[in-house]
């Protein structure tokens, strides 16, 4: 039941957060709070469960799974489970989501309660895709997460906010549907082959495809996962979406919604395409290599202090999928280590950024010189985090 528990808490506590609003400011705030240490509570209960006291975690085995049909007729079931992978993933999710809460504290006056329900839906929405293992349930989570990021932008965002929300919302909506197709393809696909046509992600393993069609099928994937990423060229919703965001928000889509991508790319794409997969090694490494450079030197080039560091995040998530495409183990384990130090130190310099955008009224880097000298512990923290 804690897989269904990871994803109704939130739901139950955004719907109860923007109830409570009515009855003042502080009731949504620490009523998500709770909701998010409850769900890292949670997290954190299967680790010990499972790992506690082991030097040497096993791997490929499922924590906790609920596996129930959902719609027979079309193959279709509510399957979720947890392994170490996705444990990691839901551990960071809880525990970011309290840190998105925290930041928010005093710096959103507008509708509260409803800002708080959709913060807490995001990470429904995340925790659902990090455990699902039907491919339309995926799919569903996938999309879900990206309507209450959406809002986040668009109602709480800055000037130009509603324009940066559609930009994000088109790109993952676009890419999502061609992801959506991938996976119709291969729902029929292995239907024809084995007379039983399911979206069940351990069934759909090993599916027999032709090359042509195993490559077709796995760049729907690659489209979908690569724009959550981001890798160049499908990156420029990124700094739009950061720079627009309320803090909040830029601690969601950096810490969180862009290691959907690297995600989905080890535990669906590589899965269930690896000889398509491994044709797309040279273009795979072509593109974080071209990732890497272009997000360094973009982050050189900006004076708006949360466009650096989103352009630093494309930089970064580079040498994610640099590791991906480098098919061996130490690499993955540096692609996880990424994925963790990432999370933390991003979230942290927009959590930083957003607290001199409050004190300065600006991000812009020009105006904010000689500050170490006034905010020496403010400047210690950002040069750890930036390391």
């Amino acid at each position: 039941m804690i897989p269904v528990l990871l994803i109704a808490i939130p739901i139950a506590g955004g719907l109860f957060a923007w109830f409570v609003g009515r009855w003042g400011e502080q009731w949504p705030r620490w009523t998500a709070l709770a909701v998010s240490a409850a769900g890292f509570g949670l997290a954190l209960s299967v680790w010990v469960k499972h790992f506690a006291g082991e030097t040497s975690p096993g791997t490929g085995r499922w924590l906790e799974r609920v596996d129930v049909a959902w719609i027979p007729s079309a193959g279709i079931r509510f399957h979720l489970a947890i392994d170490g992978l996705s444990l990691i993933m839901l551990m960071l999710t809880f525990a970011l989501t309290a840190l998105a809460v925290a930041a928010s504290w005093k710096g959103i006056r507008r509708r509260v309660g409803f800002f708080h329900f959709h913060l807490m839906w995001a990470a429904a929405g995340l925790a659902g895709v990090f455990m699902a293992l039907d491919l339309l349930l995926f799919y569903f989570f996938f999309e879900l997460m990206l309507v209450p990021l959406y809002f986040l932008i668009a109602l709480w965002g800055h000037e130009r906010g509603v324009k940066a929300a559609y930009k994000f919302f088109i790109y993952t909506q676009a890419s999502g549907l061609l992801m959506l197709v991938a996976i119709l393809g291969l729902y029929f696909v292995h239907g024809r082959g084995s007379g039983l046509y399911t979206f069940d992600y351990l069934q759909l393993l090993g599916t027999t495809l032709s090359p042509r069609t195993g490559l077709w099928l796995m760049l729907g994937f690659f489209a979908a996962f690569a724009v959550k990423l981001p890798a160049v060229p499908l990156h420029s919703w990124l700094p739009a979406a950061h720079a627009e965001a309320p803090t909040a928000g830029s601690v969601i889509l950096a810490g969180l919604l862009i290691k959907v991508g690297a995600y989905g790319m080890l535990r669906f794409m590589i899965p269930l395409f690896p000889q398509a997969s491994l044709r797309m090694t040279d273009i795979g490494m072509a593109l974080a290599v071209v990732g890497i450079l272009y997000g360094a030197v973009m982050a050189f080039a900006q004076t708006d202090l949360k466009r650096l560091v989103a352009y630093t995040s494309i930089s970064h998530m580079g040498f994610v999928l640099l590791g991906i495409f480098a098919w061996n183990e130490t690499a993955l384990q540096g692609v996880m280590l990424q994925i963790i130090c990432h999370a933390f130190s991003t979230g942290g310099l927009f959590i930083l950024a957003g607290a001199l955008e409050e004190r300065l009224g600006t991000r812009d880097l020009a105006k904010m010189g000689g500050l170490w000298s006034q905010l020496p512990r403010f400047g210690g923290v950002t040069m750890f985090l930036a390391m």
